[in-house]
């Protein structure tokens, strides 16, 4: 493990930000990582654990293979907003996300769509963050659940690009559909992003796109 560019302002918080990555790579969840922080012109950065779980050390330069990047800078965007003080990861979203509130829950994974029980609680942004918001991709092929065939027929089934709908009619199109899972059971790929960029954008009060332009990538010209 190595430190770069501590400084003594923020040490207490770097620490811990450490304490909580080392922790996921002590724990098996993955061999290393490179974190690196930018705040107010300093630059911060972490190499913890190796290459491999058998690898070489984890070095700043490391080259890693990375795909749906979409997602995390979703998650940065969402979290400028926690920090802002404008959303908290667990409130309900139904106040921005009105289509998605008092849901309805499949009462099993191959339930008929109108077999369902009210939602125990409601989706909160930390739902959406770790893809257990309700919604999400059935990783069985070829489709045989009835909600299978009315995600496909709402549009909202991935295909060789996921679909792609203005933000209010993406919202209205996963509100006529029944939760999967009860808010916060289990992990479903790709939904939580989705709902998550409209939820950017709404209490942002402009498009998601501006957002992540104004507040994270116009950082990076």
């Amino acid at each position: 493990m190595s430190r770069i560019g501590a400084s003594e302002i923020s040490k207490t918080r770097l620490d811990r930000l450490h304490e909580v990555m080392a922790g996921h790579v002590e724990r098996g969840d993955l061999p290393g990582l490179v974190m690196l922080i930018s705040h107010r012109g300093e630059v911060h950065v972490d190499t913890i654990g190796r290459l491999a779980f058998d690898g070489s050390p984890m070095a700043r330069d490391t080259i890693f293979r990375i795909t749906s990047m979409t997602k995390p800078i979703t998650a940065v965007a969402a979290m400028i907003l926690v920090e802002d003080g404008k959303l908290k990861l667990d409130e309900p979203v139904d106040r921005w996300l009105p289509e998605i509130a008092n849901r309805k829950v499949l009462l099993a994974i191959n339930a008929l769509v109108h077999q369902t029980v009210p939602a125990r609680r409601a989706i909160t942004l930390r739902d959406l963050l770790t893809f257990r918001c309700g919604y999400g991709m059935i990783p069985v092929f070829p489709d045989r659940y009835p909600i299978q065939l009315a995600i496909a027929e709402a549009g909202l089934a991935p295909g060789p690009v996921f679909p792609s709908f203005p933000p209010d009619e993406l919202m209205r199109r996963y509100g006529s559909l029944p939760l999967i899972y009860q808010p916060g059971e289990r992990w479903l790929y790709n939904a939580g992003t989705e709902i998550a960029g409209v939820l950017i954008s709404r209490v942002a009060g402009m498009t998601f796109g501006q957002f992540l332009h104004d507040r994270i990538l116009r950082r990076l010209e």
